[in-house]
């Protein structure tokens, strides 16, 4: 059975675990093979080189979008590259080899953005593109590194592996993403090795405009496009849970086993990201099944994630939500029986690139929750001036979703754990499809909200008997 299988940046660096618990584990000699590996950076690494994806520390990249010396912190990251290759070296990693070839690469890499800075400098052409692919170069850097690790590692260990460096930094074929990757592996037999790819991939169209950070979910997801694989499968350091341990106690939550790729996106929309909504379309659209695995625990299946699945049981499936949510409230007595009203204001949303991840509206306003993140004084500046009162507050939303609980009482039941748990519903909404029922609530209710809700929905007596 062919997979193709992603290993994000934390389960990286734990590549003890990942030979374990991933590579090895339940296989031996050929049944090794037909497996193609997508690996992120190692945890931290593209933050030294971007920025912290956090909390926006500037990185390498800082120095050129400042037209600053970018030589000395380049540096300081080759010998941070050297310092994680040396806690490998007990799984047999080649520590000589590994360091010439980060060494080579970021020189080679030093090379092209001493080019565009220069270019940069000059003031002759616009920032925005010399400044995107100075971006992708760096990016780039951290993929190329942990897939030469990893790979040379399973070499090590008598595994027939394959380096596949999607960052083109070899070549100047003028590729698309999609033919940069059907060009990589049109002639390898899957049967035969094990594949280790980069999960930035060089195109002419730039994978890092659209998605920025995510383009390793995008890489794996036109990978198994591609070579159309019975299984997609992303490794974790947790499980896809019916609540965020954290915050309910690990034994208050139990893993999510099957759910649809609807379901995915909704918590995706609210950050509780199994893989990102957009990267995920295609394997949607071509009917390939995703696995969600946790990387610490092989035995456990995990949650497949399929197109057509709907829950036999009536039940809510995760409770979960964000903190760091704003809502903005526009009124004006003048919307009532106003046509366009509606459009106006999205406009206006979209024309500072805000999106929204709840709205609700009555007769004379339009209320909008969007993530903190993005909020911008300037977009209510200019509400202000057309609307007679705009309201701003930071708030919390707590989701409850499910491929299949549309049932009578479940939201008298949900605003009846809230009362109790003496939660105030400043907002409340959902589709007429049910996936998810939201509430609006002051930011410091967040954690008990979701108490609340994971106690009724899921350990009261007999609906934990009624979901075992």
């Amino acid at each position: 059975m062919l997979t193709v299988e992603k290993i994000g940046g934390t389960c990286m660096t734990a590549l003890h675990d990942v030979m374990k618990n991933i590579v090895l584990y339940g296989r031996e000699n050929e049944n090794l093979y037909n497996r193609i590996f997508v690996v992120s950076a190692f945890s931290g690494v593209t933050n030294w080189l971007l920025e912290n994806k956090k909390t926006g520390e500037p990185g390498v990249y800082h120095h050129i979008t400042q037209q600053k010396d970018f030589h000395k912190p380049l540096k300081e990251t080759t010998e941070k590259l050297q310092e994680i290759n040396k806690k490998y070296v007990d799984l047999g990693l080649d520590l000589k080899l590994a360091d010439e070839y980060i060494a080579n690469k970021i020189s080679q890499a030093e090379k092209f953005l001493e080019n565009l800075a220069n270019v940069l400098a000059s003031g002759y052409v616009s920032s925005e593109n010399i400044l995107q692919a100075s971006r992708e170069i760096l990016a780039s850097l951290g993929e190329s590194h942990s897939a030469f690790v990893f790979a040379n590692i399973l070499q090590k260990h008598g595994i027939n592996a394959t380096l596949i460096d999607l960052g083109g930094f070899d070549d100047h074929y003028p590729f698309t993403i999609d033919q940069r990757i059907e060009h990589s592996f049109k002639d390898i037999d899957f049967s035969k090795t094990i594949c280790v790819v980069t999960g930035y991939t060089k195109g002419t169209e730039g994978i890092m405009r659209e998605f920025d950070r995510g383009y390793s979910e995008v890489t794996f997801c036109k990978i198994a496009v591609a070579v159309k694989p019975q299984e997609a499968i992303i490794h974790k350091e947790y499980h896809l849970s019916s609540a965020d341990p954290n915050i309910v106690g690990v034994e208050n939550c139990i893993p999510v086993c099957n759910t649809n790729y609807d379901v995915a996106d909704q918590l995706a929309d609210v950050g509780m990201e199994a893989i990102h909504p957009k990267a995920s379309k295609p394997l949607e659209m071509m009917g390939i099944d995703l696995r969600i695995k946790n990387a610490f625990e092989p035995e456990h299946p995990g949650t497949l994630i399929t197109r057509e699945y709907i829950s036999p049981k009536k039940k809510v499936d995760v409770i979960t939500g964000t903190s760091k949510a704003v809502i903005i409230e526009i009124f004006d007595p003048l919307m009532v029986g106003t046509v366009g009203s509606d459009l106006k204001i999205m406009q206006k949303f979209e024309s500072y690139k805000v999106s929204y991840i709840f709205k609700a509206t009555s007769a004379n306003s339009i209320s909008m929750v969007i993530w903190e993140k993005d909020f911008k004084q300037k977009l209510v500046d200019e509400l202000e001036k057309e609307y007679q009162k705009v309201a701003v507050e930071k708030v919390a939303i707590v989701c409850m979703i499910g491929s299949n609980m549309d049932q009578p009482g479940v939201l008298g039941k949900a605003a009846g754990a809230l009362a109790e748990a003496n939660v105030n519903i400043k907002s409340a909404g959902f589709s007429l499809r049910k996936v998810n029922l939201q509430f609006i609530v002051n930011r410091e209710d967040f954690n008990k909200s979701i108490i609340a809700l994971n106690k009724t929905m899921f350990f009261e007596p007999a609906v934990a008997e009624s979901i075992k």
